[in-house]
């Protein structure tokens, strides 16, 4: 009778013994899967964001060559601009002198020549300063044409990142859920200690979700009820609720 009473004692204590250690190792799996789901959801991301960065790469050539090519333009505008004014400014002399000469050879045959060259050189004088004016006009489509260009800048937007909370950071990985790669995730949105987590609204819920490709995790395994546990420092109560919490996984 008592070997008997001792073999079912024993067979108890096993049971208990793994179901408690069937327990921890049910929290280290779902941890890890959840970890390598992240993962996997990271790679895919990084790999879109790849695409989208060459794409915009191949967008910002396109561009610069467009560019290059007005700016081409623009530069060989001003000599073919400086070319057709010098015939313009040296029309208007030509013009105003033949008429000067053959009213002055048909009154006074003697006078022809001196009158001739003063209108000539009374009326080229002014024909200088027209070609000035000219020459400023195409000139100054010249500058504005190769100043767009230069003012055209490709729109950079940085992502906006938090800031982390002030103090020493706390060790996340105690959280049920909460693995090195979740861990480096919160980092990165500026989620470094346990009153942070605490304090989430519903909102900050869903961003942090959405961040980390998450659907429901936070709210199944009870980040926000094991952060207000721990940053009010009742440790007893902590192991109470979440006896597999601080395993060698994420601690």
């Amino acid at each position: 009778m008592g070997t008997f009473f001792y073999v079912v004692l024993a067979f108890l204590i096993g049971v208990l013994v793994g179901w408690f250690l069937w327990g921890r190792l049910r929290g280290e799996l779902d941890s890890l899967r959840g970890d390598l789901d992240r993962t996997r959801s990271e790679r895919d991301r990084l790999r879109t964001d790849s695409d989208r960065l060459t794409g915009e790469l191949d967008a910002c050539g396109k561009t610069r060559a467009d560019l290059e090519r007005r700016l081409r333009e623009a530069s060989a505008a001003p000599a073919a601009g400086s070319s057709a004014a010098k015939p313009a400014s040296q029309a208007p002399a030509a013009l105003m002198s033949t008429p000067a000469t053959a009213k002055s050879a048909t009154t006074k045959p003697a006078t022809a020549k001196p009158a001739a060259a003063k209108a000539v050189s009374a009326k080229a004088v002014p024909a200088k300063p027209a070609a000035k004016p000219a020459a400023t006009k195409t000139s100054a489509p010249a500058k504005s044409a190769t100043s767009k260009p230069a003012t055209v800048k490709p729109a950079t937007v940085k992502p906006a990142t938090a800031k982390p909370a002030s103090g020493k950071p706390d060790n996340l990985r105690r959280l049920i859920g909460i693995g090195p790669v979740n861990e480096k995730l919160l980092k990165a949105q500026g989620v470094t200690s346990f009153a942070q987590i605490a304090s989430w609204t519903a909102a900050d819920i869903k961003r942090i979700e959405d961040v980390m490709n998450f659907d429901g995790r936070i709210a199944r395994e009870r980040w926000i009820e094991q952060a207000k546990l721990l940053a009010a420092g009742n440790e007893k109560e902590f192991a109470k609720q979440f006896p597999t919490a601080g395993t060698s996984s994420n601690s």
